[in-house]
């Protein structure tokens, strides 16, 4: 069984210690002490809660599309050439970075500060976990 300590739980969901444990205190998560005596979340319940209280901006777009994976965020770098640009959002917590012609930047109208929705649709998704948590 996964279990994470409260710091690990608070830095996984992006909240404080202190956060962690008011949840615990009204009931939302369930702590218990492990062998070693520290209080830590079983990683199950962890994600259930992760998955039930995650709060993405609404996407502003209006599109139907098959992709699921929509991250809305703010353009927080444009690197542009001739031809290519990069352009970096953060997203939440997240930084994605995209490269795409300049000519897409300047048709779209992005630049440092705009809202954007970066989409992901892959064929491949590479999974990683940690040697030792």
């Amino acid at each position: 069984m996964t279990q994470f300590r409260i710091s690990q739980a608070a830095a996984l969901l992006g909240v404080s210690d202190d956060t962690v444990r008011r949840w615990i205190d009204a009931g939302h998560l369930t702590a218990r002490a492990d062998d070693a005596g520290r209080m830590v979340v079983d990683g199950a319940q962890l994600a259930a809660f992760a998955r039930g209280h995650g709060q993405a901006p609404p996407d502003p777009s209006t599109i139907g599309r098959s992709a699921r994976n929509r991250l809305v965020g703010l353009v927080t770098e444009v690197i542009s050439d001739k031809v290519m640009a990069q352009v970096e959002m953060q997203c939440g917590p997240h930084r994605v970075v995209s490269l795409m012609s300049s000519e897409a930047v300047r048709e779209m109208g992005l630049e440092v500060g705009s809202l954007a929705v970066a989409v992901v649709k892959a064929t491949t998704v590479i999974v990683e976990t940690p040697g030792e948590i």
